[in-house]
């Protein structure tokens, strides 16, 4: 831990109907946690981003929150809104880069591995958690902790 998070530059869905990437820096001086998930359409991905949602989402919350697959972004839209899930949804689909520089790419299925990253206000990764087995959810108390220290 401690070290920094690597720069990141994904989509986003805006609600007029525009793509808009997103970098790591927009969100500088800011606690943020990374929702990494396989794909937003499968039952364990939707009930941890659910459960993320309900946790941590908060409109006047310090955090920023996000979560990032390699689903298109109008799928990611699609199940926010659907779900009324208040964060941000951001879609990795265009390059590889995140998913290597993150350490989370299952290039055989060019899907992203599960994994929470809690990134501290100085842009560094102050908590990781690679999920090995895809069908488990992550430890949100472990990261939750890390969050709250950082508050």
């Amino acid at each position: 831990m401690g070290a920094p998070a690597p720069a990141f530059e994904l989509d986003w869905l805006a609600s007029d109907g525009a793509v808009i990437p997103v970098r790591l820096s927009d969100s500088a001086g800011a606690v943020r946690l990374l929702n990494v998930i396989n794909s937003i359409d499968t039952p364990v991905c939707s009930l941890e981003t659910r459960t993320w949602d309900e946790r941590l989402f908060s409109e006047d919350s310090a955090i920023r929150m996000s979560t990032v697959s390699m689903d298109l972004p109008f799928a990611l839209d699609r199940w926010r809104t659907e779900t009324h899930a208040g964060h941000q949804f951001l879609s990795a689909h265009r390059d590889e880069r995140f998913g290597v520089d993150y350490g989370v790419l299952l290039k055989q299925w060019r899907l992203l591995q599960r994994a929470v990253f809690v990134i501290d206000r100085e842009d560094r990764i102050a908590y990781a958690e690679y999920v090995p087995d895809q069908m488990r959810e992550p430890n949100y108390s472990a990261a939750e902790a890390v969050i709250k220290s950082l508050a």
